[in-house]
């Protein structure tokens, strides 16, 4: 019978031994587990996600919406080459452009969630007044909700969207080449983001 004990007490102290063991090795490992960060390969997907999603752009981007007025006296003549000073997609700032258009309207930066279940945009650079919906007199103020009547990207057509500010500047359409592709008729660039080609 003591044998039968003592065998007893020392598979149960084992036992409580090893569970000790295992909870601090547990213990431990938590606290030693460094935060989790992005590796190179997640950054690498999300920059190529980015990029992506920058050619959702169709590289046609069709003849002006009806009822836009062609600017009267615009800085820049359409088949004028220009450099593009905005950075709406890779590959955008600094790329030489010719103009394909320009008009006189009001535009606007917009948030939105498109109607095919993509992530939500945000200061979406530009959609004219002529691309939403019954809008009503422009400019419309920052907060007023909206719906596009644009196809400038994948889900943008008939998405709900805000205002987020607008602008009174000539607007543009461009051809330039973006990262090996052709674009034509690209909307939109305001005149405070093109400069002179020198």
């Amino acid at each position: 019978m003591n044998q039968l004990t003592l065998m007893t007490r020392l598979a149960f102290g084992a036992a409580v031994g090893a569970l000790a063991l295992t909870s601090c090795a547990g213990a431990g490992d938590d606290r030693a587990a460094p935060e989790s960060t992005p590796t190179q390969d997640e950054t690498t997907s999300d920059t190529s996600d980015h990029e992506a999603s920058a050619h959702e752009h169709d590289p046609d981007g069709g003849p002006p919406p009806e009822g836009i007025q062609e600017a009267s006296d615009p800085r820049y003549e359409v088949g004028e080459t220009v450099v593009l000073n905005a950075d709406h997609m890779p590959g955008m700032d600094g790329a030489d452009a010719t103009i394909s258009g320009a008009f006189d309207t009001t535009t606007y930066s917009v948030s939105y969630t498109p109607t095919d279940g993509g992530e939500p945009v945000t200061d979406h650079k530009w959609v004219v007044h002529e691309e939403l919906e019954d809008p009503g007199d422009a400019p419309l103020a920052p907060g007023r909700e909206v719906v596009l009547d644009a196809e400038h990207m994948s889900g943008m057509d008939g998405a709900e969207a805000t205002i987020d500010r607008s602008t009174d500047e000539t607007v543009y359409m461009v051809d330039f080449e973006m990262d090996g592709m052709e674009m034509t008729n690209h909307k939109w660039v305001v005149e405070s983001e093109i400069q002179p080609d020198n």
